[in-house]
């Protein structure tokens, strides 16, 4: 298969892996709702921190890419957490 478009899945799989580390995070350990963890989140500045810890979750799809020999979505996989990591860098530096 086309090596950018196995890239490109890996990424869409990373991006939804951290979306749905962050809402398991919240519902697992927060008393609030979603929308009121995140604007608490927002308020006392860990929105950075809460989108770390959903990040947490790529790692399965990293490593489960790389045990069925999908080099190439795992890079894609990595790119998202990196692209995560400079969103929360953009955020701690600009908010």
């Amino acid at each position: 298969m086309n090596t950018k478009k196995e890239i490109l899945i890996g990424f869409i799989v990373g991006i939804i892996a951290n979306v749905f580390g962050t809402l398991i995070y919240i519902l697992l350990f927060s008393d609030l709702g979603i929308v009121e963890t995140f604007n608490a989140a927002i308020d006392q500045g860990h929105m950075g921190s809460l989108l770390a810890l959903g990040a947490i979750l790529n790692l399965v799809a990293f490593f489960g890419f790389l045990r069925i020999k999908r080099e190439h979505r795992a890079r894609g996989v990595m790119i998202a957490t990196l692209v995560t990591a400079l969103v929360i860098l953009f955020y701690k530096v600009f908010a």
